[in-house]
């Protein structure tokens, strides 16, 4: 069993772009894969383990078709709060064969899948993405956007918020197809953005709490789902990464218009069918993504000398 940290995916210098086209492939393999809905357990409060497990579709001349579990947890007082770890294995023969750190997984399949989703639903005309929370979720989709189209011109917008947006701003000064306004208002924010991206990981209470500021032909993107739902019930269509995932949702049977975004990608859902439609996207987070990206890092590093683990399992029955 190979143990796969952070560091060394790290160094592998997989590229944004890269990324969004692992997505493209995961979605690509949904309808065959085998993708259970999460399940969480709650230690206390607000701290919860969550399981996420998914079986990929056999490879024709493969000898390995892969499953993979990830286990994300949050616990409150912990440094980091938020980690997750993911076991893979080879389906056929049960072989375990790596432990990963899951934690650049989660962060770049997350902005991956939202950048890939605002392209597939944005406007003909859209230009402005504006961002609410500046962490290193929001980083991720930006630069998934912007490697994935480096052709396209990207005026961003950021909500201001103590330090970040500078920050922000300046971690993306390399970048010549994107321009760069900080906003001290989210309503404006909102009324402005073309893709409007909400990236913070808890609310309290709505973030706008007048849907009718967003404009016309908006698409609204929840990445950590919170916050929003008032527009669950109001904007012409919703669409989701898992219909399993997010029936359980309050609004769920109010949506007026529902599909799930991999329809968009295959090409058997037009999306977005006018410029005046206004459009909210609920990517749930998917295991199907993580073991995709599992699978192929493991694949970068399968002849690569790194750290192991000899599992010795006994190969005769045995009587306790």
């Amino acid at each position: 069993m190979k143990i796969i940290s952070e560091k060394l995916i790290r160094s592998l210098g997989i590229t944004p772009a890269e990324c969004v086209r692992w997505i493209y492939d995961s979605f690509a393999m949904k309808g065959e894969a085998q993708l259970p809905a999460k399940i969480s357990v709650h230690p206390a409060d607000t701290d919860f383990f969550t399981s996420m497990p998914c079986l990929l579709p056999a490879t024709p001349g493969s000898d390995v078709r892969y499953f993979g579990v990830k286990e994300v947890h949050r616990i409150a007082g912990a440094v980091p709060s938020l980690g997750s770890d993911l076991l893979l294995y080879n389906a056929n023969d049960g072989t375990l064969l790596a432990l990963m750190d899951a934690d650049w997984i989660t962060t770049m399949r997350t902005g991956a899948v939202a950048a890939v989703s605002a392209r597939a639903l944005r406007k003909s005309d859209a230009t402005t993405y504006g961002f609410v929370g500046l962490g290193n979720t929001a980083r991720a989709a930006l630069l998934c956007a912007l490697e994935a189209e480096p052709e396209r011109r990207f005026n961003v917008k950021v909500l201001r918020y103590k330090d970040q947006a500078e920050r922000f701003v300046a971690r993306f000064a390399q970048y010549g197809n994107a321009s760069f306004e900080v906003v001290d208002d989210i309503n404006a924010l909102a009324a402005t953005s073309d893709v409007f991206f909400s990236c913070i990981t808890s609310a309290d209470g709505l973030l706008v709490e007048d849907e009718k500021t967003f404009a016309e032909g908006v698409t609204v993107i929840p990445i950590h789902m919170r916050g929003l739902q008032n527009c669950d019930t109001t904007f012409d269509r919703v669409f989701g990464d898992d219909t399993g995932h997010v029936k359980g949702f309050r609004f769920f049977p109010q949506f007026r218009d529902y599909n799930e975004i991999g329809e968009v990608l295959a090409g058997r859902d037009p999306g977005r069918r006018t410029d005046r439609e206004r459009i909210i996207d609920y990517n749930y987070g998917l295991a199907l993504h993580d073991v995709v990206f599992a699978s192929r890092i493991y694949e970068m590093c399968r002849d690569a000398d790194t750290p192991s683990v000899d599992i010795v399992k006994e190969t005769d029955k045995f009587w306790l």
